[in-house]
């Protein structure tokens, strides 16, 4: 029996697991991860010194719980969240803290960058407040004593990497818009026009190859993996769409955790506006992440007085309820959009309440909006690809309600299948360790021994006329509303006379108080 350590830096968590060939999780340890410093300005920002502190808690929890497994551990491979950069000194050292997913402080910036960038170049129109050259040149011009002093970017799990084996490296997964904007078009990169050096990219690797061995004289428990190898790995989501077994041709996959993320994986790079196209190794993955997903479901338990403790168990109390004759539609984007839409400036929005409305006809809303906005990225990614997926594999938190995966199916259409393992991000690490560590002959003959199928939902045909009536709603609400959002967005900055709005309530409580 083999075991390995595979980890997976989420957006809320960090879950670490020791896995053996026949895919079985055999411990786990999981860890809330470290709570974003948010600013006014749109920043969100996290110090990397608590990523590596989380590796090395639930390290310790693992080794406590099975001490002969831990010390049996061959290799180790982690994936994590992408678009999060983490800026270091020559010295390896962190320059100032990492800006995350959320971040949206180079909005402006962005579109003045886009005017000055050669609009031929295939990069220059995918420029956004999320895409590292326009987070590179906000350091640039905000913190020029900070850019002054970068020597090399990194992403999450590339930096748990180097500070396990002192080598800095990534994978052209995880940077892989970072390295569209440095390749030459015609007689120009976007990164020299931009000012950015390149020298700041980091070594260049395969998820599946060997970063480095454990080196010696880290803090325990981590001392007893000294000499055992790390591979590269890649993003989370890469990382999932392997442990769910979607990364095949024909195939679609939707990852839903603290954000959702849909693609349809296929043989050529095709493009369709908004979605990301993504060189997987091989194999070329349209579509991408979003700022929504089951995060949804947290923010309307909270909205109606649940403490959130049993998410599965209070969502399926609210959905167990009878639902209005009318239904309501939800607009899901509480924290703007990334794909298809890129605009930080969009807001959620419940459209039809009516006084007969309840939580139940509330959660049904937030369950369908989240699957129409799936279904607007798997029309775009069909559309550009010209067939349609075989299949929508599901995995991430929200995989385990039956009632959401049978209505993506019949919203969106496709089965959409399940798979076995609850912890799809952990088991695609173990199976890039176990490729690369040559317990299989490669990654595809991996992913066939070790995923397994738990459940399929095949689309209801009788849903089919109502789900189309409601979608088309739903895409005229939102092309409704995205400049009702953007001009509240910008009506509300200081200075603007809905800004006090804000104050007014703040006096309001004070008076409540007295």
């Amino acid at each position: 029996m083999s075991i390995v350590l595979a980890c997976d830096l989420g957006g809320t968590s960090f879950r670490a697991a020791l896995v053996d060939d026949t895919g079985a999780i055999r411990a786990q340890h999981a860890i809330a991860g470290p709570v974003s410093r948010d600013a006014r300005s749109g920043g969100s920002e996290i110090e990397p010194e608590a990523w590596w502190a989380l590796l090395v808690e639930a390290c310790a929890g693992l080794a406590s719980e099975a001490p002969a497994l831990f010390d049996a551990v061959e290799a180790i491979a982690i994936c994590g969240v992408t678009r999060t950069q983490i800026f270091l000194h020559r010295d390896g050292s962190s320059l100032r803290p990492a800006m995350t997913w959320k971040d949206t402080r180079a909005d402006a910036l962005a579109a003045r960058l886009r005017e000055k960038l050669d609009p031929a170049h295939p990069e220059s129109a995918a420029v956004n407040a999320f895409h590292p050259l326009a987070r590179l040149a906000w350091l640039r011009e905000q913190e020029p004593e900070v850019f002054g002093r970068l020597a090399c970017l990194l992403e999450p799990k590339d930096y748990l990497n180097f500070r396990l084996t002192g080598r800095r490296a990534s994978d052209p997964v995880s940077l892989a818009r970072l390295l569209a904007a440095a390749s030459p078009h015609g007689s120009h990169d976007l990164l020299a026009a931009a000012g950015i050096p390149v020298t700041i990219l980091p070594e260049m690797l395969e998820p599946w190859e060997q970063v480095a061995p454990v080196q010696p004289g880290l803090p325990a428990p981590l001392d007893r993996l000294a000499g055992k190898p790390v591979f590269c790995a890649s993003n989370d989501t890469w990382a999932a769409v392997v442990g769910l077994g979607a990364m095949r041709d024909g195939f679609a996959y939707n990852i839903s955790g603290t954000t959702e993320v849909l693609g349809v994986v296929g043989r050529e790079p095709a493009r369709a506006e908004g979605l990301l196209t993504v060189d997987w190794r091989g194999l070329f993955q349209l579509g991408g992440p979003s700022q929504t997903g089951a995060d949804t479901v947290s923010w309307l338990l909270a909205l109606l007085g649940h403490d959130g403790a049993a998410v599965g168990q209070e969502i399926d109390a609210l959905l167990s309820g009878s639902r209005q004759p009318q239904p309501l539609l939800f607009l899901p984007y509480l924290q703007g959009e990334r794909v298809p839409y890129w605009d930080p400036s969009l807001r959620g929005a419940l459209v039809g309440l009516n006084r007969r409305h309840g939580p139940t006809d509330l959660a049904f809303a937030v369950l369908e909006g989240v699957a129409c906005l799936n279904r607007v990225v798997l029309e775009r990614a069909e559309a550009a690809l010209g067939s349609a997926a075989s299949e929508i594999r599901f995995g991430g938190g929200a995989a385990a309600n039956p009632v959401w995966s049978q209505i993506k199916a019949d919203l969106c259409g496709r089965p959409v299948v399940v798979a076995a393992s609850k912890e799809p991000g952990l088991l695609g690490a173990a199976i890039i360790a176990f490729a690369g560590h040559g317990r299989f002959g490669s990654l595809a003959e991996a992913q066939q021994a070790l995923v397994t199928v738990a459940r399929r939902f095949e689309p209801d045909p009788a849903r089919k006329p109502a789900y189309d009536a409601l979608f088309a709603l739903f895409r005229r609400a939102e092309m409704a509303l995205a400049p009702i959002s953007r001009d509240l967005v910008v009506a509300a900055q200081d200075g603007e006379p809905l800004a006090g709005l804000a104050r007014h309530a703040s006096a309001a409580a004070d008076l409540h108080a007295d």
